[in-house]
């Protein structure tokens, strides 16, 4: 069966290629463009996994991941941060409130991005 990844993005043009390719890959893509919208399709959907920007409108990607992973129904859902912020301190935070993976959108490859995905949800 394939698996479900919520991707949390608010830049349209990097939710659509992003969305693509992880679909060429055999996934099931839903998209939400800020932090509310994340949450309430968090619940509902239950998505295998969610790929987070942190930089959203309404609600910031650390609180997004705070209320992931503080609710009991989705903490064990695996988060990877997708982000243009490139601070030590912002790599910690995340970390810090349960993401697996932090990745600086600069610094990889929209393959790379996809091996990370399939990487965590084997």
């Amino acid at each position: 069966m394939p698996k479900t990844i919520l991707f949390v993005e608010d830049e349209p043009t990097l939710q659509k290629v992003a969305g693509e390719i992880l679909r060429q890959e055999g996934f099931i893509v839903k998209s939400a463009t800020d932090g509310e919208e994340a949450l309430r399709l968090i619940k509902t959907e239950k998505p295998d996994l969610v790929l987070l920007d942190l930089i959203l409108p309404k609600k910031d990607g650390f609180e997004v991941l705070k209320e992931i992973k503080s609710d009991t129904q989705t903490k064990n859902i695996p988060v990877i941060i997708l982000t243009n912020l490139e601070s030590t301190q912002d790599v910690e935070r995340a970390l810090e409130l349960g993401a697996m993976n932090y990745l600086v959108k600069a610094n990889y490859e929209l393959n790379d991005i996809v091996k990370r995905v399939k990487d965590v949800l084997k």
